[in-house]
């Protein structure tokens, strides 16, 4: 287990869809080993999640994480949760815009329109086949890694430009509005 370079925005892999996994590759101890890297990186870059392409790696996999971290205040615990071949598909129509930042996209953020519910298909660390759905702002984690993995970046869902803000601006002149605004949603919605 080791902590990976994070690549940044330019580097091709990030603008990749991601090989699936086949179920004798995910067994193997590379891919294992991949996998407690890709937890180690996110856990060190405290970021809420880490898809294989964001080291360098076109794999369908990503980790997703969210326990307490001072990045993120405002976003509901999602347990350690390893994401294979993930299917993504929305339930409804409702969205929510989330300001949306990336491991791979240093010191920028910008407003996104999430689903805000999804059925989400994929595959644990340990092949176990799982159908469920996310909800509220982890519904929004989801899709951000799943977008991770058929290469597209926040960047290309940001609809409205003037949006754009650094973490220092955020910090300084935005996030009390937003973080008011996505409380209330995740009262009301819950996740």
């Amino acid at each position: 287990m080791s902590v990976r370079e994070i690549v940044t925005v330019g580097h091709p892999v990030l603008r990749e869809r991601a090989r699936d996994v086949t179920l004798d590759e995910l067994a193997s101890a590379e891919v294992q080993t991949l996998i407690d890297d890709l937890v180690d990186t996110m856990r060190h870059a405290r970021g809420a999640g880490l898809a294989a392409n964001q080291i360098g790696v076109p794999l369908r996999i990503a980790v997703i994480e969210v326990n307490d971290n001072p990045r993120y205040p405002y976003k509901p615990r999602i347990p350690l949760t390893v994401i294979v071949n993930p299917v993504i598909e929305p339930i409804g129509e409702e969205t929510v815009a989330i300001n949306e930042g990336c491991l791979s996209v240093p010191n920028l953020r910008g407003e996104v329109q999430r689903f805000v519910d999804v059925r989400v298909r994929r595959f644990d660390r340990d092949g176990n086949a799982h159908d469920e759905v996310r909800r509220g702002l982890t519904a929004g984690t989801f899709q951000h890694e799943c977008d991770h993995l058929d290469g597209v970046l926040f960047l290309d869902r940001v609809t409205d430009p003037t949006t754009f803000t650094t973490w220092e601006q955020f910090e300084r002149f935005h996030r009390a509005a937003f973080v008011e605004r996505i409380t209330a949603f995740v009262d009301r919605v819950g996740s």
